[in-house]
């Protein structure tokens, strides 16, 4: 029983870890209705942004982390208006495309600029486990549930209580009636992909935090994937129940099914339960349900 609560446990906080990078996923999606196939390159941007200010500049981590978030958000402002600017009113296929484009240029990019070899990432969070009784929870993992709590307090509060928040909402329905209201659509998206590009570094600092850093970590993209789809992509506190469940839902055929069957099961279980129930509810299991008049 103890090994199940333990699997269990850990599960649901890796599931956590993978809410944050699927805020990436939501924040840009409110904002423009466009899904971003390239938030796992994001994440690895996010880690060699980290690792040029805690290691090449050899700055204390209280400063390294707020810097790198900062520089996230500056890039995120940066690719917004060379990649998407210039979409605004086109149809939502042409950005999409464009995002899969990306993935391809942001890899060439980093590799021109901090190479390809694989590189030690620091140690941002304690190494040892939380100890509590019979329960053995690495520190990374505590420290991800917290902040994915957070985080999706703030979203929360800033889509539904903010004016700016207000706004992103009246841009993702359409950028017309947005403008007519008086919203600049263009500084609505640059301030979604801002926000999409903090919460990738964010996601890396937490994954990644004293393992290797390489282009496999764009990998939590994909691992991310089943748990914005299930939530619903316009839902930020659904990411939390989400990714407790894709979570405990892994860990546990990672624990008990992947031994009988001999190979990766866990990798394929969380994609077979989200394709399960969208076949059921196509919005999540908190998107919102648009009616459209025709």
């Amino acid at each position: 029983m103890i090994d199940f609560l333990n699997y269990a446990v850990l599960g649901i906080l890796t599931g956590q870890l993978y809410a944050i990078v699927a805020m990436g996923f939501v924040v840009i999606y409110r904002a423009s209705r466009v899904f971003n196939f390239a938030q796992g390159e994001f994440v690895v941007l996010g880690g060699f942004l980290v690792w040029t200010f805690a290691i090449a500049l050899k700055l204390p981590t209280v400063l390294a982390g707020p810097l790198s978030i900062c520089a996230g958000a500056l890039l995120g402002i940066v690719i917004e208006r060379v990649f998407f600017r210039r979409l605004v009113g086109r149809s939502v296929f042409s950005m999409v495309m464009v995002t899969i484009g990306m993935i391809i240029l942001l890899r060439g990019v980093m590799m021109m600029t901090w190479g390809a070899h694989e590189r030690q990432f620091p140690v941002l969070l304690p190494l040892q486990p939380l100890v509590m009784g019979d329960f053995f929870i690495p520190a990374p993992l505590v420290a991800s549930g917290i902040l994915s709590v957070l985080a999706a307090l703030v979203l929360n509060h800033f889509f539904n209580r903010s004016r700016a928040g207000l706004a992103l909402a009246a841009v993702s329905e359409d950028h017309e009636v947005a403008q007519s209201l008086g919203i600049s659509v263009r500084r609505s998206m640059a301030l979604a992909w801002s926000l999409g590009l903090a919460l990738s570094v964010l996601g890396a600092a937490v994954y990644l935090s004293g393992k290797t850093l390489s282009y496999n970590a764009a990998e939590i993209g994909f691992a991310a994937l089943p748990i914005a789809l299930l939530a619903g992509l316009e839902s930020i506190r659904g990411l939390l129940l989400a990714g407790a469940i894709i979570g405990l839902i892994q860990g546990l055929a990672s624990a008990y099914i992947d031994p009988i069957l001999g190979g990766q099961a866990s990798a394929i279980v969380p994609y077979v339960f989200m394709l399960g129930v969208l076949i059921v509810r196509p919005t999540g299991l908190f998107g919102w349900k648009i009616i459209e008049r025709v």
